[in-house]
């Protein structure tokens, strides 16, 4: 028999116990520590350079996650075709492939792209030509996690949005909303309790998977470690501090979606 999580017993998180003394246990090393201080602070400064790939890229992949499920479940074949075959294309490319695929092919074909659509304005001296240099590495690996993650999330809205039980969507539409309305007020608020735990493990993923852009050169977290453990040789230290700074991002996110699902699950109870 399987224990539900609701039931009014619960079990003592000695799991989460566990983690944070594992935890206090290595913040203690590194604060006492001129070696592992050294390396977390070198390591740290890719935090920023993670989250901001992570919230932007995540950001724009949900939109496009969420066009292209709109696009799967519209009355139009063309549109569900064309939203179907980049949802099964694209989840069939590991992420990092796509991600040298997009840096080195993709980039440089919308480069070309452009210059021929503004080939009037920069032969009039409006315009200088685009150059491939002009687009970061960074900005093109927040593009591959974007579109990589976007098929997935598609998935997530499509099945959360067909959970919906027609007859409310009949009710709606009995009462004279249009389209846009059912989806937004009747449709939307309903399919976000299906969505949302799903969509924070892809959130979840996508911190872990950012780290693949430290195959561009992006300064990230892992990236930082790659350089300082190859000019130190210092591989456990460095490779260690990596995974504790992960974790940290991880498990914290994780605990806060618990959190937020827990309160949902509360709210839909009472009503």
């Amino acid at each position: 028999m399987v224990r539900r999580e609701n039931s009014g017993e619960k079990d003592f998180p000695w799991w989460l116990l566990a983690i944070c003394a594992i935890g206090a246990t290595l913040a203690l090393v590194i604060a006492s520590s001129d070696l592992y201080a050294q390396v977390f602070s070198t390591v740290a400064r890719g935090v920023r350079i993670t989250i901001f790939v992570t919230l932007v890229g995540f950001a724009l992949a949900t939109l496009l996650g969420l066009g292209l499920a709109l696009m799967g479940l519209s009355g139009s074949l063309i549109l569900r075709q064309v939203a179907r075959f980049y949802v099964e294309v694209i989840r069939g490319i590991p992420i990092l492939v796509l991600l040298f695929y997009i840096a080195f092919v993709g980039a440089p074909a919308l480069v070309w792209l452009i210059n021929l659509v503004t080939q009037p304005l920069q032969a009039a001296g409006i315009m200088d030509p685009v150059l491939v240099r002009d687009i970061s590495l960074l900005w093109r690996a927040i593009l591959a996690l974007m579109i990589g993650y976007s098929a997935f999330i598609a998935e997530v809205f499509r099945a959360g949005i067909l959970a919906v039980d027609d007859g409310q969507v009949e009710a709606a539409e009995a009462l004279g909303l249009n389209r846009w309305q059912r989806f937004r007020l009747i449709v939307f608020p309903q399919a976000i309790r299906t969505i949302l735990p799903p969509l924070g493990n892809d959130f979840v993923a996508m911190v872990k998977d950012s780290s693949l852009v430290s195959v561009l050169g992006v300064a990230d977290i892992t990236q930082m470690g790659k350089v300082y453990a190859a000019g130190s040789f210092r591989f456990f230290e460095t490779y260690s501090i990596v995974a504790y700074i992960y974790l940290i991002l991880t498990i914290g996110l994780s605990l806060l979606l618990r959190r937020l699902e827990k309160r949902m699950r509360r709210a839909q109870e009472r009503n």
